[in-house]
Protein backbone atom coordinates (compact mmCIF):
# COMPACT_ATOMS: atom_id res chain seq x y z
CA UNK A 1 0.00 0.00 0.00
CA UNK A 2 1.35 3.40 -1.00
CA UNK A 3 1.95 5.83 1.85
CA UNK A 4 -0.60 8.59 1.87
CA UNK A 5 0.51 12.18 1.38
CA UNK A 6 4.12 11.29 0.62
CA UNK A 7 5.54 12.32 -2.73
CA UNK A 8 8.65 10.85 -4.25
CA UNK A 9 11.40 13.45 -4.47
CA UNK A 10 11.89 14.87 -7.94
CA UNK A 11 15.22 13.89 -9.51
CA UNK A 12 17.68 16.77 -9.81
CA UNK A 13 17.75 18.21 -13.30
CA UNK A 14 19.99 20.79 -14.93
CA UNK A 15 18.97 23.40 -17.46
CA UNK A 16 20.89 25.47 -19.95
CA UNK A 17 21.21 29.22 -19.43
CA UNK A 18 19.26 29.72 -22.67
CA UNK A 19 16.32 27.68 -21.36
CA UNK A 20 16.32 29.61 -18.08
CA UNK A 21 16.38 32.90 -19.99
CA UNK A 22 13.37 31.80 -22.05
CA UNK A 23 11.44 30.86 -18.90
CA UNK A 24 12.32 34.20 -17.27
CA UNK A 25 11.19 36.04 -20.40
CA UNK A 26 7.85 34.22 -20.30
CA UNK A 27 7.42 35.20 -16.64
CA UNK A 28 8.27 38.85 -17.37
CA UNK A 29 5.75 39.08 -20.21
CA UNK A 30 2.99 39.01 -17.64
CA UNK A 31 0.65 36.79 -19.65
CA UNK A 32 0.94 34.02 -17.09
CA UNK A 33 1.93 33.84 -13.45
CA UNK A 34 5.22 32.33 -12.36
CA UNK A 35 3.30 29.37 -10.97
CA UNK A 36 1.51 28.79 -14.26
CA UNK A 37 4.75 28.97 -16.27
CA UNK A 38 6.35 26.50 -13.87
CA UNK A 39 3.37 24.16 -14.18
CA UNK A 40 3.30 24.41 -17.98
CA UNK A 41 6.96 23.38 -18.25
CA UNK A 42 6.92 20.83 -15.38
CA UNK A 43 9.26 22.92 -13.23
CA UNK A 44 9.13 23.77 -9.57
CA UNK A 45 7.77 27.21 -8.80
CA UNK A 46 10.65 27.78 -6.39
CA UNK A 47 13.23 27.19 -9.14
CA UNK A 48 11.48 29.51 -11.58
CA UNK A 49 11.22 32.25 -8.95
CA UNK A 50 14.95 31.86 -8.20
CA UNK A 51 15.75 32.20 -11.92
CA UNK A 52 13.66 35.37 -12.13
CA UNK A 53 15.38 36.87 -9.07
CA UNK A 54 18.84 35.94 -10.42
CA UNK A 55 17.99 37.52 -13.78
CA UNK A 56 16.99 40.71 -11.96
CA UNK A 57 20.30 40.70 -10.07
CA UNK A 58 22.25 40.12 -13.29
CA UNK A 59 20.55 43.08 -15.00
CA UNK A 60 21.09 45.34 -11.98
CA UNK A 61 17.42 45.63 -11.08
CA UNK A 62 18.01 43.99 -7.70
CA UNK A 63 20.91 43.89 -5.24
CA UNK A 64 22.92 40.70 -4.82
CA UNK A 65 25.68 38.64 -6.37
CA UNK A 66 25.57 38.28 -10.13
CA UNK A 67 25.93 34.88 -11.75
CA UNK A 68 29.58 35.50 -12.63
CA UNK A 69 30.30 36.68 -9.07
CA UNK A 70 28.64 33.54 -7.69
CA UNK A 71 30.78 31.36 -9.96
CA UNK A 72 33.94 33.20 -8.92
CA UNK A 73 33.02 32.91 -5.24
CA UNK A 74 32.45 29.15 -5.59
CA UNK A 75 35.80 28.76 -7.40
CA UNK A 76 37.63 30.76 -4.73
CA UNK A 77 36.01 28.74 -1.93
CA UNK A 78 37.12 25.48 -3.58
CA UNK A 79 40.63 26.87 -3.99
CA UNK A 80 40.68 28.05 -0.38
CA UNK A 81 39.66 24.59 0.83
CA UNK A 82 42.40 22.95 -1.26
CA UNK A 83 45.02 25.40 0.03
CA UNK A 84 43.98 24.78 3.65
CA UNK A 85 44.40 21.05 3.06
CA UNK A 86 47.84 21.66 1.53
CA UNK A 87 48.89 23.73 4.55
CA UNK A 88 47.65 20.98 6.88
CA UNK A 89 49.72 18.36 5.03
CA UNK A 90 52.80 20.59 5.17
CA UNK A 91 52.34 21.16 8.91
CA UNK A 92 52.13 17.41 9.51
CA UNK A 93 55.17 16.77 7.32
CA UNK A 94 57.14 19.46 9.16
CA UNK A 95 56.20 17.97 12.53
CA UNK A 96 57.12 14.47 11.32
CA UNK A 97 60.55 15.49 10.01
CA UNK A 98 61.24 17.61 13.08
CA UNK A 99 60.82 14.55 15.33
CA UNK A 100 62.84 12.32 12.94
CA UNK A 101 65.92 14.59 12.94
CA UNK A 102 66.24 14.70 16.72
Amino acid sequence: MESMGKKKPRPRRSFTPEFKAEIVALCKQGDRSVGQVAKDFDLTETAVRAWVVQAEVDTGDRDGLTTSEREELARLRRENTRLRQDVDVLKRATAFFATETR
